[in-house]
């Protein structure tokens, strides 16, 4: 019988990962992103310096998680249909990206990123990657029902779904039609489909 080592120092408390999570989304929307720091987040939160880069590298993964990842614990919509289920995802896409955080952060982080290309894969397999694979179902039942054929271009598909939404609300600014998730989910079922 062999035994595992016991893990070192206190456990993670997940009340102070959110914590930290809340106080970063709430500067950023505050300050912006440049002026956000990680010693404010952590005075903000009520943790040391030390919590916050134990679980973050930097700013700009705190950042990306606390404005841009609230969608990727949102349950996997299953509407019966795949326009219905594109829907139901890109008005949560719609919402991140309209919220004062994500406005404020989108500048300096798409600057971080245009800089770093470590970053932009970590960013990448740390956040996108994940976020995706979570999103495979939706495709997948829409194969099985027959909607779409098999080889559709998921991440192509994904890819032009979050470029519309970014391009749209965070980059032009464009205050959307409350229809815009369901005419960009339209569009993209139709494109898809099998003929």
């Amino acid at each position: 019988m062999s035994s595992s080592p016991s893990p070192r120092g206190r456990p993670r408390d997940p009340r102070s990962h959110e914590a930290i999570v809340s106080a970063a989304a709430e500067l950023v929307a505050e300050v912006g992103y440049a002026a956000t720091s990680i010693g404010a987040v952590a005075a903000r939160a009520g943790v040391g310096k030390d919590t916050v880069y134990r679980r973050w590298r930097g700013k700009p993964e705190l950042v990306f998680e606390a404005v841009f990842t609230a969608t990727d614990h949102a349950p996997v919509p299953d509407t019966g249909t795949l326009a219905g289920d594109l829907s139901a995802l890109l008005r949560g896409l719609v919402d991140e990206f309209r919220a004062p955080a994500a406005a404020a952060a989108l500048p300096g982080l798409l600057a971080d990123f245009a800089a770093d290309p470590l970053l932009r894969a970590r960013i990448r397999s740390g956040f996108l990657a994940p976020s995706k694979e979570r999103l495979l179902v939706v495709f997948e039942r829409a194969e099985t029902r027959g909607e779409i054929a098999a080889g559709t271009p998921v991440d192509l598909v994904l890819d032009t779904l979050a470029g519309a939404v970014f391009f749209h609300v965070g980059l032009v600014g464009e205050h959307p039609d409350p229809r815009l998730a369901e005419q960009l989910a339209a569009v993209m079922a139709k494109g898809i489909e099998v003929r």
